[in-house]
């Protein structure tokens, strides 16, 4: 900017004075002596200035409107051209007086004057002078007033004047160059501004400040003063022009970056629509129609409207977007109030359930007994079952029978080994991969919100780090609460209590106590020998010729080589070693058929030997009695009920009783009573007390290899020890099962069902119990209880009476 021209406004030839020029008139050291040293007339014409303050030196350009300015104009340009300019009090008073007008002022001279187009004028004037006014002399036609010269206060330090200065010009190039309005040539002329006063005069002329802080620095004769004033509004100025810029700035990059995404959107959109995809918009627009179909209640649609307006807003950009996508399709999914009609045909039911399963008639009965009173109320908090009982009898598949008989759909939960509560209740949507949880996802699968429901295995949940699955399962399982069903994904209540829940479990002392009180128990016992051949017949054995591509013409088992294969090949409660064991014959016939090779048709017991080797599991046969000390008891074991032998044997010694077999602590124990009991009865049976002392006794359990433990083998044990030590004989096919106290009561034992099957099995005649597991028998079909004798018994002398008879076992030894 080297060619910019700074002017001595004096030496401006006015008919050279180009309008258009970008010139800033500045004013030299000698311009300001000159004007100094000029006198002022004793009076001027005052020309009112409504929104601008003249400051000496300074040229600026003034557009007169009002007739009176007009002509003051016209006849100060004619004459001497030096007006006085001061400025109005209030800038809205359209005809001032005396009195509204301020009494400092400046000379000013004019330099040119310019008629506008639309009738003003404009006059280009120059300050040279401050003045005071004394008086106005008249306000015709425009205001003459008589005036004083009002000089400036020179500072007295001029070091400190000089430090201002400076501060003065750096503050005023800082505000140029941030400052978008003010051209970069003012810089220049900054910095070729000599004078101190005019450099003051200058700024104060340029600053966004209101007319009276203007006149304020106007009237200050103190040069001193007056630059710091003028500092300090530079300052506030400076100020207000980085917080502009930040704001600005900020605004500025926010935009772009809106614009920037919003032109991608748009482009990415068209992209996708030349695809044949689907843009974002039209995803929301076919949610909303979706939603609109469906059966939800008005806080729900509430919920969902809310949650897709802020979909809408979202970037698709964002990870958020697609889990929001997610979540809403999750709502339109979810079957809200759609139920299946339920089937209240009881005799239809009857037969399905019969079709599919063999016995279990306690089930069978619960099963129709809810359906008689669905049908009735037509609407009820759906019961929990939990189904317990030994593998194999047919827990699971019997929910699947359920659903078939009232007409609902058929979903299945295995919560074996499940040790994240979040499987259950859902991830909260804020993690990356949230889901809602696996009730929730059933339900959304089965695609009504009254399903057979089937929770495998809830005795296996376990705990870990992750929370306690059981705990968040109270929740679903009780018909008090799981009507407000809360998933941590969904973050609503979901009704649950139409589903139907049923429950496996193998082992109820591993399930929650809070948990199992919240179910209905039904225990569904092993099958009898009868039972499972019927089972095999009817179901095992037809499935397994449809899975190998056999007919029924291809293999026939009757009736006796199936109890062949329960009784050799099978020892459980349920039947699916039985399924095994059938497989493999029909394998062997699949095999003969193709390999072309002769085989019976019609099935034999040697070829169920020659297929499935010689019999392995025929050991729990009664054994005879000819022994002193071994006596048959029965015990439960979690594949059903078995039969076990307890001997007794003694050697001489200092009468020491050994235990072994592998037993627990309650068992050891309740030999331990049958001996001092014996030791104290001792005379009632004949029996030596000093036999006590010269003799050890041991008693055994085989299997060693099986641990076994519980309090039912007392009795047994006892008969055991009266016959070792009377040397007399148990009596025939006889079993027995009952605790026994040092008083010598017989108290009552559970899984007595399982216990009388063992006992059938093994061709047991007669059985002992407590009389008060007499109940137990009489809930056991009569048809099981065939060919058996049952004795009750209170006391332990009368299992003696009933066990040992008065024979002697072969080899007796003199005791």
């Amino acid at each position: 900017m080297s060619n910019t021209k700074f002017l001595n406004i004096d030496s401006l030839s006015l008919q050279n004075f180009d309008e258009d020029a970008e010139l800033i008139p500045l004013m030299t050291p000698e311009d300001e002596e000159e004007i100094n040293n000029e006198v002022l007339p004793e009076s001027l014409p005052i020309l009112p200035l409504r929104n601008t303050v003249l400051f000496p030196g300074v040229v600026i350009p003034i557009t007169a409107g009002r007739d009176k300015s007009i002509k003051l104009i016209k006849d100060a340009n004619n004459g001497t051209k030096v007006i006085g300019v001061v400025s109005q009090k209030d800038e809205s008073v359209e005809d001032p007086e005396a009195k509204d007008l301020n009494r400092v002022g400046t000379v000013a001279r004019i330099l040119r004057v310019l008629k506008m187009p639309d009738g003003n004028t404009t006059v280009i004037i120059q300050g040279k002078k401050r003045f005071k006014i004394k008086e106005i002399i008249s306000d015709d036609p425009y205001f003459t007033a008589s005036i004083e010269d009002l000089p400036e206060e020179k500072p007295k330090d001029q070091t400190e004047f000089d430090t201002i200065i400076d501060s003065i010009k750096e503050l005023a190039l800082q505000i140029i160059k941030e400052s978008p309005n003010i051209p970069t040539e003012a810089s220049f002329a900054i910095k070729n501004i000599e004078s101190s006063s005019f450099l003051i005069n200058f700024i104060s002329s340029n600053m966004n400040l209101e007319v009276h802080e203007k006149q304020e620095l106007l009237e200050n004769s103190n040069l001193r003063e007056r630059a710091l004033a003028t500092l300090k509004y530079m300052n506030v100025e400076f100020q207000k022009l980085a917080l502009k810029n930040d704001i600005q700035s900020k605004v500025r990059s926010d935009l772009d970056q809106q614009q920037r995404e919003y032109f991608l959107h748009q482009q990415m959109k068209t992209i996708q629509e030349e695809l044949g995809g689907v843009s974002s918009e039209a995803e929301i627009e076919e949610m909303r129609s979706q939603a609109k179909t469906k059966k939800w209640s008005e806080k729900v649609g509430e919920h969902f409207d809310k949650e897709l307006m802020k979909l809408q807003r979202m970037n698709p950009q964002v990870a958020e977007y697609s889990i929001q996508r997610n979540y809403l399709e999750l709502f339109l999914e979810l079957p809200w109030d759609e139920f299946s009609k339920d089937q209240f045909d009881l005799k239809r039911a009857q037969r399905i359930l019969d079709r599919d399963h063999y016995g279990l008639e306690d089930v069978k009965r619960r099963i129709i007994e809810y359906l008689a009173v669905l049908k009735l109320r037509n609407d009820m908090k759906s019961p929990i079952l939990c189904l317990y009982g030994p593998p194999g009898v047919g827990k699971t598949s019997l929910g699947k029978s359920v659903a078939e008989a009232l007409g609902r759909q058929y979903v299945r939960m295995s919560l074996g080994g499940l040790r994240d509560e979040a499987e259950i209740r859902g991830h909260r949507k804020t993690y990356i991969g949230a889901m809602p949880g696996r009730i929730i996802q059933s339900i959304k699968k089965a695609g009504t919100s009254n399903p057979v429901f089937i929770l495998d295995e809830i005795d296996k949940l376990s705990v870990s780090h992750s929370g306690d699955p059981s705990s968040a399962m109270l929740e679903v399982l009780d018909p008090e609460q799981n009507s407000e069903f809360y998933d941590n994904f969904l973050e609503m209540g979901y009704d649950l209590s139409k589903v139907m829940f049923i429950a496996t479990a193998n082992n109820l002392a591993t399930i929650q106590p809070a948990l199992r009180d919240r179910m209905e128990i039904i225990n569904v016992t092993g099958y009898t020998i009868e039972e499972k051949v019927e089972i095999a017949r009817r179901h095992l054995l037809p499935k397994q010729l449809e899975e190998h591509g056999l007919t029924k013409d291809d293999v026939k088992i009757g009736k006796r080589e199936l109890e062949k294969i329960v009784e050799g090949y099978t020892r459980e409660s349920g039947v699916r070693s039985l399924e095994k064991q059938i497989a493999k014959m029909v394998r062997h016939a699949a095999k003969s058929i193709a390999m072309e090779e002769e085989y019976n048709i019609k099935v034999t017991a040697e070829d169920v030997e020659k297929v499935l080797g010689p019999a392995r599991m025929e050991r729990d046969k009664y054994e005879n009695n000819d022994v002193a000390g071994v006596v048959t008891g029965l015990a439960w074991t979690s594949v059903g009920g078995d039969i076990l032998f307890i001997e007794s044997i003694l050697t001489k010694g200092k009468g020491n009783l050994t235990i072994t077999g592998n037993l627990g602590q309650v068992m050891k124990e309740s030999a331990t009573i049958a001996m001092e009991y014996i030791k104290s009865n001792a005379e009632e049976w004949g029996i030596d007390p000093g036999v006590f002392e010269k003799y050890n006794v041991h008693i055994h359990v085989p299997e060693g290899a099986t641990p076994k433990d519980g309090p039912s083998a007392g009795i047994t044990m006892l008969t055991s020890l009266v016959s070792l030590f009377t040397q007399r004989k148990v009596k025939k096919s006889l079993a027995m099962t009952g605790e026994i106290t040092l008083r010598g009561k017989v108290l009552p034992v559970g899984g007595i069902k399982e216990k009388i099957l063992a006992a059938k099995r093994a061709r047991i005649k007669e059985i002992i119990l407590c009389e008060d597991n007499r109940k137990d028998i009489e809930e056991i079909k009569q048809e099981y209880l065939k060919g058996l004798t049952f004795h009750y018994v209170k006391e332990m002398s009368e299992v003696i009476e009933i066990a040992i008879t008065n024979q002697k076992v072969k080899n007796a030894k003199t005791l």
